[in-house]
């Protein structure tokens, strides 16, 4: 272990080559003081990001070789390791057996961990939480001693970027989510009740894959950009500043990490962060992002003003007709239930549309995109 330990750490992973990988690991957690916390016995939980059952080349998912290393590195040290995910959708066992499957996972399982077949719910309470104090959670977390969340480096439609914070939504059952994006549509409230879920979870370890991200039409659907980069932290908060640095977005800019500096829960730039590693070195050139969905003039002001201001600025969901192939998952995970189908095609009541982009967020063939009104493009650029 080095003589300084690092509050965060970016190496350099050219691909996802199992000793490639496994370098990367070692240097990355060993800048961050290491795994010495791991005891025997220790019942480890690992949380990757399955957002969706696609294969590694969607660059959709943390990629199952990361995952796969990393249960040897904590196996090694006598640890029990638990791979767990609730994916947006049904929570059945059919369902996350075809995501493990689809995304690769069973490679962990090759080596030793446990895929998580617990889908049981169970109810949570957080006094110090600021919007969610009470809530359901996935019940297998019940089984782990400490969790870590590893994210994936992606653009996404309603949150800006999905990083290590945003990582810990797939703790929250099944179609639970949806029910709380239509509690929570305000994105301040919705980014607040992440950054509970995550304080509530507390991970000993944020992990980001950021060797092959995703930039467009993100957190599914959108183009896979190298990267070559992994990204270790003591928290998810810093582990994220990083990744907002990657894709070149203020982290002012993304809601969660916003509502956790609000809050005092995490530094407001990266320089401020003891950082392991050149961050600018991975910078993805280019990187097309989501549209954002709300600027400062905005938040700055209130009542009519306000409410005509969002509603020629605020970006919106909108079909591809073309790529569309009528399938109807978009109307059927709606949590506003403002979406019905007509010949086949999406039609969206936009007095109902909360703007959660779970349409976007889980259309199979990314037919449905984030659209920004040409005033918004305007003054947003």
């Amino acid at each position: 272990m080095r003589n300084t330990v690092y509050d965060a750490a970016i190496v350099p992973c050219p691909d996802y080559e199992a000793e490639h990988v496994r370098a990367a690991l070692t240097e990355a957690l060993d800048a961050i003081g290491g795994l010495d916390w791991v005891k025997a016995g220790m019942k480890v939980g690992i949380k990757p990001n399955l957002a969706a059952a696609k294969t590694p080349e969607f660059a959709v998912c943390t990629h199952p070789v990361m995952v796969a290393e990393l249960t040897k590195m904590l196996i090694e040290r006598g640890a029990q390791v638990t791979i767990g995910e609730s994916p947006g959708g049904i929570y059945t066992a059919a369902a996350l057996n075809h995501s493990y499957s689809a995304t690769g996972m069973t490679l962990a399982a090759e080596a030793g961990a446990k895929l998580n077949n617990d889908f049981s719910s169970k109810e949570g309470h957080f006094a110090d939480a600021k919007v969610l104090k009470s809530f359901h959670y996935t019940g297998w977390l019940d089984d782990v001693d400490v969790l870590i969340t590893f994210a994936k480096l992606k653009t996404h439609g309603m949150m800006g970027m999905t990083g290590a914070v945003k990582n810990l939504y797939g703790t929250i059952p099944g179609t639970v989510k949806l029910e709380y994006h239509y509690r929570f549509p305000n994105h301040a409230d919705f980014s607040n009740m992440l950054v509970d879920i995550y304080e509530y979870n507390h991970p000993i370890l944020a992990l980001i894959d950021a060797v092959t991200a995703m930039d467009g039409n993100g957190p599914t659907a959108g183009r896979p950009r190298e990267c070559g980069a992994l990204i270790a932290a003591h928290t998810a908060y810093d582990a994220d500043l990083v990744g907002a640095r990657l894709i070149g977005v203020e982290p002012k800019d993304v809601p969660t990490i916003a509502a956790a500096i609000e809050r005092g829960l995490s530094r407001d730039s990266l320089d401020k962060v003891s950082l392991y590693g050149d961050a600018d070195r991975f910078i993805i050139k280019d990187c097309e992002l989501t549209p954002r969905h709300d600027i400062t003039s905005v938040k700055n002001t209130r009542g009519v003003t306000r409410a005509f201001m969002k509603m020629v600025m605020a970006s919106k969901p909108a079909a591809v007709k073309s790529e569309c192939i009528g399938c109807g998952l978009c109307a059927k995970l709606c949590p506003a239930k403002a979406i019905t189908m007509k010949n086949k095609l999406p039609s969206i009541d936009r007095k109902k549309c909360i703007r959660c982009f779970c349409c976007q967020e889980f259309c199979p063939k990314g037919a449905m995109k984030v659209k920004r009104t040409a005033i918004a493009r305007l003054l947003n650029k």
